[in-house]
């Protein structure tokens, strides 16, 4: 579902993509690990659209993204991709109900019917009593749930998490681990993971290692 060739980016002088490829399959649950400073959350913001790469192709659901404008591109990116970050931008002035139905309010679909879906959504990750509550009134490991529901609110084809985990506690962060695993598993929602938590990439079907701009 997910094709990437020969994958470049440059950054000033410093080439931090050197031609990476990339194939992922529709419900696979994918780590990409690797010290810091390889490319692996370039790599990511590329994949998933929010930064283009200087050379190369990339497919998601045969669609490649090159030919999009900015403006069909956004529109694609809402609809079939989620996105979790290690800091959940989660917006502070409304509450949990609203930031997770907020993609879903941006594609234009029935507020009322997108309302219904992310109370659902927030119910299946333990928020049923925390609907009403602004991320402040919420603990960490709460926020990144809020975040996790908001990127599922579309249903996506890909989740693309960057470091899910890097600000969670050890007992929140094996929670979330276990959260991926059962949406993987009761929707079949596809996971690529940047991750250096060793022990969330072993629960990952597959872990590709990345060094120096290029797949290890």
């Amino acid at each position: 579902m997910l094709k990437a060739e020969k994958i470049t980016r440059k950054f000033g002088d410093v080439q931090v993509l050197k031609g990476v490829d990339l194939s992922i399959q529709s419900g696979e649950i994918v780590s990409i690990v690797g010290s810091s400073g390889a490319g692996k959350s370039t790599l990511l913001h590329i994949l998933g659209t929010l930064d283009r790469p200087d050379s190369g192709s990339i497919l998601i659901n045969n669609q490649e993204m090159s030919t999009l404008s900015p403006k069909k591109l956004a529109a694609f990116r809402n609809n079939n991709i989620g996105f979790i970050f290690q800091f959940h931008h989660l917006l502070p002035e409304f509450d949990a109900l609203e930031n997770v139905s907020i993609p879903g309010w941006i594609a234009g679909k029935n507020k009322s019917e997108v309302k219904e879906r992310a109370k659902s959504l927030l119910t299946t990750l333990g928020l049923s009593d925390r609907i009403y509550h602004k991320p402040q009134e919420l603990s960490g490991g709460e926020q990144q749930r809020v975040a996790v529901a908001r990127a599922l609110i579309n249903a996506p084809s890909i989740v693309f998490a960057d470091e899910p985990t890097g600000n969670l506690d050890s007992k929140n962060a094996n929670e979330l681990h276990q959260l991926f695993l059962q949406l993987n598993k009761q929707t079949g929602t596809t996971f690529l993971i940047v991750t250096h938590n060793e022990h969330l990439a072993s629960l990952s079907g597959r872990i590709l290692h990345m060094k120096d701009g290029l797949m290890d």
